[in-house]
């Protein structure tokens, strides 16, 4: 069902802004923050974002939506919390979209299921497997999650520029930090149905757990942006290793790089009248 915002100056229910006409949630209008943003769960990862950028200055703050906006090496820049799990990250990524947004890049944290990827390490993930309580929502479970292949290259350029350790692989969506990710509960409370389910993803290839991927992945491509994420491994459920290790900032620098990267292939895009980057457009250019 479409809809246009307020009606004859109107607030509506379907389509609910603030008191100022800006998105209801995060307080943005269109034209107030860079087409790019790097996206946090965390409110707080968002002015250690802005602390890397050139006039890095806060926008708004409401809930767990606190945005902010800068230049990095030049080019526009902003950031998007979104909260913890995919129910917080549809509204950003909806109403983002809704004033403009063409890029978004997950910059988080998750645990690690394969043990050569230790606690540090940056993972970027190529797609994600669907356990998010929210996409089923729009679409069937056969229709899949995948990054942007544009964001996930420039997201390994980053990395190698960087010289940062990282892991190529899949990533698995959960819509619970406790039991849907295989962790005891206090009270004892336990589902045979919960049992196995690390050991499964494992065999399966599958590279971490973390509440966010699949949901960006699919909602940008239905809202008509590209999207992908850089994690940083912060926990190895195949060795029961924990701590950062630096890993937040990592994924920081390797996300604010891949902007500049992403900035400077849509220019050869652009000057070759091309839709799509692929890796010949460098030697053209």
């Amino acid at each position: 069902m479409e809809t246009n915002g307020p009606i004859s100056g109107k607030r509506r229910a379907d389509a609910p802004t603030n008191e100022t006409g800006a998105q209801y949630h995060l307080h943005l209008s269109a034209g107030q923050i860079p087409e790019t943003v790097l996206m946090p769960g965390d409110p707080g990862r968002v002015m250690r974002m802005a602390d890397t950028w050139e006039g890095g200055e806060e926008l708004a703050f409401h809930r767990e939506y606190r945005s902010a906006r800068g230049t990095y090496k030049g080019m526009p820049i902003g950031a998007i919390s979104s909260g913890v799990g995919a129910p917080s990250l549809e509204i950003a990524v909806h109403e983002f979209a809704a004033i403009g947004g063409k890029t978004v890049i997950r910059v988080g944290t998750c645990g690690a299921l394969r043990a050569e990827i230790e606690p540090g390490d940056l993972i970027v993930p190529v797609a994600a497997v669907r356990r998010d309580g929210t996409t089923d929502r729009y679409l069937s479970p056969e229709h899949p999650a995948f990054a942007d292949p544009e964001v996930y290259m420039a997201l390994i350029e980053a990395c190698e520029h960087l010289g940062y350790r990282y892991h190529v692989g899949i990533a698995c969506s959960v819509g619970s930090f406790y039991v849907g990710q295989e962790r005891p509960v206090t009270s004892g409370f336990w589902q045979s149905s919960a049992d196995g389910l690390i050991e499964d993803l494992r065999k399966a290839g599958v590279a971490c757990l973390e509440m966010e991927c699949s949901a960006l992945f699919m909602l940008a491509r239905l809202f008509g942006m590209r999207s992908g994420a850089v994690l940083g491994a912060v926990a190895n459920r195949a060795t029961n290793a924990f701590g950062d290790n630096g890993a937040e900032e990592r994924a920081i620098a390797a996300a604010n790089e891949a902007v500049a990267i992403l900035a400077e292939w849509d220019c050869l895009k652009t000057a070759a009248g091309k839709t799509n980057f692929y890796p010949s457009l460098l030697r053209n250019g």
